[in-house]
C-alpha cells in the first residue's frame, strides 16, 4: 500500500477577512497549491487536458504499444518507418493555448465567411484574440473567489497564483468567472485579463509528454538513426520544449533529447481554482496520510545495517533521534550511498538503482511506499512552495528526474549511468515540484 502523507503544518483556512489576496507565509511548509507553470506544476491539482478531451489517437497508439515486440526501435515498426523527414515549426506554445482554451471554453464565435477567408496569420491573430477572454490571477499567493461582487461576499474559492478562469462579466472592479468548479467573483486589481492575458497564457501552462510504452529511447536528433542518450520508463513525465512533426524534444536527466509521439501522449498542465469544499478535503487528507506515514516511519524504520563490496551502510533507525525530524533521518541515511552505481530499473542502493528507485528505496528504510516513477512522486506528499521553502528529506521532482532534497540547496540523486548516485545542486535543472512525506 502505498502511503503518502500530506502537510497541515502552515494550511490556509478560507477566513471572513475582507483581505482578497495574500501573500505566501515566511514560515510555511504550505499545504496550499504552489504556483503553476513550468517551475512548480502541481501534482494534485493539476488539470491534464488530454483527459478532458476523447482521443481517437490516443487508443490508437495504446493499441500499437501493447503488441510492440522487442525488436522495434523506440516501439516504432521499422518497415513503416520514415526517418527522413525534416521536422515541422514548433508549436507548444500554440498547443498550451489551444488546450487551454479548449478546457475553459475560452472562444470568441467566428462566422463561416471569416473563417473560410482567413489566412494563415489571420488564424493566429483570432486564436490571440480568443484569450482576451481568460482571466489570469496574478498574486503573490491566491486571490479570494466570492459569491458576490463585495468583500462582503462569502469566500467559494481560491484562484492560485497564475490559476487560470475563464471570463463572465464585470461589475464594480470585480470579474465574475468560471474555474474548475468554482464560480463567483474576483477583485479585478489582482488579475488579469484581456491583452495582457494573451502573453500570461502561454506561460501558465506546462507541456507534458506522458510515456505509453514500457522504455521509451530518447535519442539526440529527431530520428530513427540518431544516438540514444537515454531511456523512459512508462507512465514518466517529460517537460515538452518543442514539437516537431513526429517527435518532440524533451528534457531528461541525461540532456535534451527527442522521442517519438507515437510513444507519449501530450497534454497541458495548468491549475485551476479550489473550491472552499476541496480544500478542506484536501487538507483531511494531507492530515491522515501525514500522520499515517510518521506512525509507519516510527514503527517501521529499519534497524538493519547492510554492507556491500565490502562496505557497511548505518540503519535508518540510527539516523532518528528525539531531537531530529524524520525528514533530516532521511536524507542523512540517503548520503550514505553517494559512489554507488545508477542501474536503469534498478531500486537496490547498494548495486544499483535509478532515480525513483533510490528514493523509494531510501522511504521504504523509513516505513515509507513509494513509486517507483518519477512522474508519479510529483503527486506524493504535501506541495511545497518551491525550493526557498524545502527542508531536508522532501522529494525535489524535475522533468523525467526526482531527488532527495538534503539542505543547504543540495540533493543527493541516482543521477546517471555516468556518474552512479551523487550530490548537486537543487537547482541544477528546473524544478517541477517539491513534495513533502513527514
Amino acid at each position: 500500500m502505498q502511503l503518502v502523507a500530506l502537510s497541515v503544518t502552515a494550511a490556509i483556512t478560507f477566513l471572513s477577512s475582507n483581505v482578497d489576496a495574500f501573500a505566501a507565509s515566511p514560515n510555511k511548509v504550505t499545504s496550499v497549491m504552489p504556483q503553476a507553470g513550468i517551475t512548480y506544476a502541481l501534482g494534485n491539482k493539476q488539470v491534464s487536458l488530454s483527459s478532458l478531451q476523447q482521443s481517437v489517437e490516443l487508443g490508437k497508439n495504446q493499441t500499437e504499444n501493447s503488441s510492440t515486440s522487442s525488436s522495434t526501435v523506440d516501439g516504432v515498426d521499422l518497415t513503416n518507418a520514415i526517418t527522413d523527414v525534416t521536422p515541422a515549426a514548433s508549436t507548444v506554445t500554440d498547443n498550451v493555448l489551444s488546450d487551454i482554451q479548449n478546457a475553459t471554453g475560452s472562444v470568441i464565435k467566428k462566422t463561416a465567411t471569416n473563417v473560410a477567408e482567413a489566412d494563415e496569420a489571420a488564424e493566429v491573430d483570432s486564436e490571440e484574440e480568443s484569450f482576451k477572454s481568460l482571466v489570469i490571477a496574478k498574486v503573490t499567493n491566491y486571490v479570494n473567489v466570492r459569491d458576490i461582487p463585495s468583500e462582503d461576499g462569502e469566500i467559494v474559492g481560491k484562484l492560485y497564483d497564475k490559476s487560470v478562469g475563464t471570463f463572465i462579466d464585470e461589475e464594480d472592479g470585480w470579474y465574475k468567472i468560471q474555474s474548475g468548479s468554482v464560480e463567483g467573483y474576483v477583485k479585478a486589481e489582482f488579475c488579469v485579463t484581456g491583452e495582457d492575458a494573451v502573453e500570461l497564457a502561454k506561460e501558465v501552462g506546462t507541456r507534458i509528454a506522458t510515456v505509453t510504452t514500457t522504455t521509451l529511447k530518447v535519442r539526440n536528433g529527431a530520428g530513427l538513426d540518431a544516438e540514444v542518450i537515454g531511456l523512459v520508463p512508462i507512465e514518466d513525465e517529460l517537460v515538452v520544449e518543442e514539437e516537431l512533426d513526429g517527435w518532440v524534444k524533451v528534457s531528461i536527466e541525461e540532456g535534451d533529447g527527442y522521442v517519438s509521439t507515437d510513444y507519449v501522449t501530450l497534454s497541458t498542465e495548468f491549475v485551476k481554482a479550489e473550491s472552499k469544499a476541496e480544500e478542506e478535503a484536501r487538507l483531511a487528507k494531507e492530515a491522515a496520510e501525514r500522520a499515517a506515514a510518521t506512525k509507519a516511519a516510527k514503527a517501521n524504520t529499519s534497524s538493519k545495517s547492510s554492507s556491500s563490496s565490502g562496505s557497511s551502510y548505518n540503519s535508518a533507525s540510527s539516523y532518528t533521534t528525539a531531537t531530529s525530524s524524520i525528514g533530516a533521518a532521511v536524507s542523512q541515511f540517503a548520503l550514505q550511498f553517494v559512489g554507488n552505481p545508477y542501474v536503469y530499473g534498478g531500486t537496490s542502493l547498494t548495486n544499483g538503482a535509478d532515480c525513483s528507485g533510490f528514493v523509494m528505496s531510501v522511504y521504504a528504510n523509513f516505513g515509507v511506499s513509494l513509486p517507483h516513477s518519477s512522474g508519479a512522486d510529483r503527486s506524493v506528499g504535501a506541495a511545497v512552495d518551491g525550493l526557498a521553502n524545502a527542508q531536508p528529506g522532501d522529494i525535489v521532482c524535475y522533468s523525467g528526474h526526482v531527488a532527495i532534497y538534503i539542505g543547504n540547496g543540495q540533493i543527493v540523486h541516482a543521477s546517471t549511468a555516468k556518474t552512479g548516485i551523487k550530490v548537486s545542486n537543487a537547482d541544477y535543472r528546473s524544478v517541477l515540484a517539491v513534495r513533502r512525506i513527514f
